[in-house]
């Protein structure tokens, strides 16, 4: 056992500093920390003016859709009232009854058809940038007057020309640019916490 967790440190050590490397490539990246500061004022200036959060991705990028979710509607850092955000990757029989109508590039535009309105906001979490029904996802929201925040990889793939703003993670490695999304998603969710309800104090549960 100790010799084959010797073998593998190396690698362990890689995976870590690669995953580094890439936050440090966002820090010093004065653009891309302009934009990330653009992309919290633009949620928070939707909660102001009472509308919601919806979230679409696929695979990882779903489950990514339903934690940033869940620190809203609960709560983040601290106790507060529940803000509105929906996951459109959680209900299997809304999912499965379009899928299998409308097919599955309308997966989420149809759910953004039933619960989206302007005013509202659409993060768009696509590490290449081309999935199709996140494609058809913005198309729709942008139709309806929401606001789309994109999330995907160095290429930006065909969705960055389609949102209002695109948080690019410089990496074409999927898990590194996984790991990035989530690290957005919990400052955005701080950045919106602390700039409605203003408290400084954090805890860890």
């Amino acid at each position: 056992m100790g010799e084959k967790m010797s073998m593998a440190e190396p690698f362990l050590v890689q995976q870590i500093e690669e995953s580094i490397a890439v936050k440090q490539r966002l820090l010093q990246d004065a653009e891309w920390m302009a934009q990330l500061q653009q992309a919290c004022a633009m949620l928070l200036a939707v909660y102001r003016a009472g509308g919601k959060l919806l979230i679409a991705g696929n695979g990882g990028s779903a489950a990514d859709a339903q934690h940033i979710a869940g620190e809203l509607v609960s709560r983040f850092y601290f106790d507060r009232p529940a803000l509105p955000a929906i996951a459109l990757t959680t209900d299997s029989s809304i999912m499965t009854a379009i899928g299998n109508d409308y097919g599955y590039e309308r997966l989420f535009s149809r759910q953004i058809e039933g619960n989206g309105k302007a005013g509202d906001l659409l993060l768009a979490i696509s590490t290449s940038g081309n999935s199709p029904n996140i494609l058809h996802a913005i198309q729709t929201a942008r139709r309806l007057g929401i606001t789309v925040l994109g999330l995907t990889g160095a290429s930006g793939g065909q969705m960055a020309e389609l949102c209002h703003l695109c948080l690019r993670i410089p990496s074409t490695q999927t898990p590194r640019i996984q790991e990035s999304h989530l690290l957005v998603g919990h400052l955005l969710c701080a950045s919106v916490e602390q700039g409605l309800f203003g408290q400084q104090e954090s805890r860890i549960t």
